[in-house]
Parts: C-alpha cells; structure tokens; sequence
C-alpha cells in the first residue's frame, strides 16, 4: 500500500512539474489580442503586411529573441529584437528529458504547435525533439516559448512579449503561412564568438548551426533544411543528401565562409582566449536586472515560479573556465566537475523517459540539402592563427576586450 501512494505521489508531482511547460490554463481572449499598434506602425514603416510570413530567431548568451518578416522585397528582414526573461541549462543542445536544456538548432512551427491555453499566458511548442535530435536518440518535450518569466527548459519571455509574439504569429498563418522557422543558437554566429568558443565540446555542432544562420543571412530567404548523416543541411529549393545549391548562392556562402575564418585566424593570432562558459542554470537578458544587478520578480506569479525557475541561479555571472589549445590541457579542465542544473530536490520528471527514435539520420522524413559542409577551412584558419599546434599569444584578448563585462547572469 505504501509503494503504491509513493508511486501515485510521484506520478503527481511529475505531472505537475511538466505543466511548467505544458500547458492547461483556461482559453481566453488574450489570444486574439490584436498586434500592438506600435509594432504595425512599425512594420509598415520598415515595407511588411501583418499577414506576411516570419521567422524567428534565439540566442541563449546574448538572451534575446528576434521576429524577422518577409518585406516588400521578398526578403526577410529584422522586424523587432526582445530581451529574453528566463532561459534555463548551459549553452549546448538539449540531450535528454529533465536535464534542464533549452534546445539548440532549427525547428518548424506549425498552427497546431501555437498553444492559447498555456499555464503561462500563451505559447508554442518548438517541436522538439526535430529530424536531426531523433537521429542522437535525444528525449524531451513541452519545450516551448512561453509568458511568465519562468523556465525549466523553455525559453520564457513576459507576458505582454509573449502576447504579441503570438499575435505576430497568429497573423501570419492567417496570411497563408502554413509553418514559420524557429532557429535556436547558443550565441550570435559571430568570428568574435567562433575565436572565443573554439574549444568548447559543443564547437562542432555550434559549426553546422553557423551553416544555416549563414545560409539565411546572405539569401535572406528562409532556408530548407535536413538531416543528411547526422548533420544539419541547408538548401534553397531542398534539402536531401548530395543535393546541389544555386552556384551564385554557394559562391555567396563560400566568400562569407572564407571571411569568417580569416577573421577567426586573425583574433585567435591578437592572443583571443578560448573560454567555456558555465552557468548556475541559464540566464536572461540585463534589463530584467535591477540596479547592483538584483534579479527582479516574475512577471506574473505562479505555483511554478521559484522551484522551477530557479531564480537564485541568476545571482552569479556565468563562470568562464579557460580552454587550452593543447588537447591534453582540454581533456583536464574537460574532467573539472560543472554546478549541477537541477535543485537537490530533482524535478521527478528527471527520473522519466521517452524511447529514443532510431538513430539512422538517413531514414529522417528530412533529408537534407547540399553537399556535406567541410570544417578544412575553419581547421586551416585556427592554424594559422597558431592554435592547432599549441601555441598562445600573450597578448591580451581582443574579443574581451571588444565585449567589455559580461553581464551577471546572461
């Protein structure tokens, strides 16, 4: 009998805790809130309809999240940029359910994944685990974009951001759009960034992430994207293995490639530090900080707020740990132990599973485009700045020194 209430007790308080990004509250007019009137003023200014199609973009470090919209022109350009309240985990993808990551990579957002009936205001689903997190057996869901200021996983914003993110969407499917593009990033695809990175674990796939943010970038087109052994792919007209792209846009995407390497080459040679960053759990953008860098209140209470947000976990900036050149110096600060991202009191939903998908990338429903992206000139641009043979600058790090202080907790 006694096995039997800890068992119903569990299941409950599992039940509870994945509500934090679930969703049950009650339906309400909130969701046909109309777009504010600034922000169509705004996009009348800059050449775009309501009803056109967008695309969004996040990006962890920096906590902010982007609304890009399809202009008079035919291409997509930046509509408006909001502070991110609360995102949770390290920089890196998310690997399994209860592990406290918000997901990393590019994931379709259909009508059915918009949610009016959030626990957190409104929200939608960014339908992870996609093609490319099925072939590494990768678990998690209700990952969402979400109100309230409070995150297990998901990428919160406030309520009045939310609001209008969602009627931004909801407009643009009641233009036609059938689905928009969410591209999640650990950081701006920057040369500073890259230099900075270099060593951290997760650089290889920080690497074909830059493929696709470079591919939209230079086309200012949404790209097609797949999964062709085990790597993100991207196309304009698709997105399979051995397909080719358009020879003016691969020459476009090789010049942008070649420049970021040299740029990379060049700061690692001014003496750019490689660093890994590690936080208590996530962060959020500076201006939810209050003065002296205290963190401020949820934007809206609820039962979930402190034990699932965390909010302690923001007191302290992200930790940066140096990351040697030499693969034996990484193998050892690799071996440091990092600051645990669950509470002592885990989440039961840590202790679930979900059965992983088959890991065979090719049997994916997408199959992706282009030729299978070489990382030779990335390889050939550390070398030149000395970092594949071991050797450091002295000199001081020009990417600190251009980024100034971090900001505590983001």
């Amino acid at each position: 009998m006694l096995k039997l209430v800890i068992r119903t007790t569990l299941f409950a308080a599992a039940a509870l805790a994945l509500a934090a990004c679930q969703d049950g509250g009650p339906g309400s007019a909130r969701a046909r809130a109309p777009i504010p009137p600034k922000t169509v003023a705004l996009m009348q200014e800059k050449g775009m309809s309501p009803a056109a199609p967008i695309l969004i973009r996040s990006y962890k470090k920096e906590a902010e999240l982007e609304i890009w919209k399809r202009d008079g022109k035919g291409e997509y350009a930046l509509l408006k940029t909001y502070p991110i309240c609360r995102w949770s985990g390290q920089l890196g993808p998310k690997i399994r359910e209860g592990d406290r990551q918000a997901p990393e990579g590019f994931y379709t957002i259909t009508p059915t994944q918009m949610n009016p009936n959030s626990s957190f205001y409104l929200s939608f689903d960014t339908g992870f685990p996609n093609a490319y997190d099925r072939a590494y057996g990768r678990t998690g869901r209700y990952l969402m974009v979400h109100g309230a200021c409070s995150s297990a996983g998901c990428f919160s914003m406030t309520d009045a951001q939310i609001a209008e993110i969602y009627a931004i969407g909801r407009e643009a499917f009641a233009g036609g759009q059938r689905a928009f593009q969410f591209q999640s990033y650990p950081f701006r695809m920057t040369p500073q960034n890259l230099a900075r990175y270099r060593n951290d674990p997760n650089i290889e796939f920080w690497r074909n992430l830059k493929e696709g943010s470079d591919y939209f970038e230079v086309t200012k087109q949404i790209p097609v994207v797949g999964v062709c052994n085990k790597r993100y792919v991207f196309g304009s007209r698709s997105a399979s293995c051995g397909a080719t792209e358009q020879p003016a846009i691969a020459q476009a995407l090789a010049q942008k490639r070649a420049s970021d390497d040299q740029k990379v080459a060049e700061l690692v040679a001014t003496g750019a530090k490689a660093v890994r960053l590690v936080y208590q759990d996530g962060g959020q953008h500076p201006s939810f900080r209050g003065e002296g860098g205290s963190v401020l209140s949820f934007s809206r209470p609820t039962r979930f707020s402190g034990d699932i947000s965390r909010p302690e976990a923001l007191a302290s900036a992200p930790q940066e740990i140096e990351m040697p050149d030499s693969a034996p110096a990484r193998a050892a600060v690799a071996m440091t132990p990092r600051p645990a991202t669950t509470p002592a009191n885990a989440d039961p939903v840590a202790t679930g599973s979900v059965t992983a998908a088959s890991a065979d990338a090719s049997a994916q429903p997408l199959n992706a485009a282009a030729e299978a992206p070489s990382t030779s000139g990335f390889s050939k641009a550390l070398s030149l700045g000395g970092i594949l043979s071991g050797g450091k600058p002295a000199q001081a790090d020009p990417v600190k020194a251009a980024e100034g202080p971090a900001p505590s907790g983001g």
